[in-house]
């Protein structure tokens, strides 16, 4: 049997509100730690989801995440400025229903 220690690891992203969401930051181990730290200090969304860091995990610092993540991050976006009672950019305030 093999003792394989799991890696932790955390990646920020950024969204300016117009360009798709980039890569800011990524870490490993102890510094992942310290990353979602820094990020919950400034009031950051922490979201735990071992596929899509997987997914994310494949891009560089910088680099825009693929149109295939595209909703899955907008979910999490909207969910973050829902909380924190902001709006989208040219948010009209009309509910439509799924």
């Amino acid at each position: 049997m093999t003792n394989r220690k799991k890696t932790h690891r955390a990646i920020a992203l950024h969204y300016d509100g117009i360009q798709p969401p980039k890569v800011q930051a990524k870490a490993y181990q102890e510094r992942a730690q310290a990353l979602v730290e820094a990020v919950r200090e400034q009031g950051g969304l922490i979201h735990q989801d071992e596929q899509l860091s997987q997914w994310l995990n494949h891009l560089n610092v910088g680099e825009e995440i693929p149109e295939q993540l595209y909703r899955v991050i907008a979910e999490l976006i909207a969910y973050a400025w829902f909380l924190d009672g902001k709006q989208p950019p040219n948010y009209d305030g009309i509910n439509t229903k799924v």
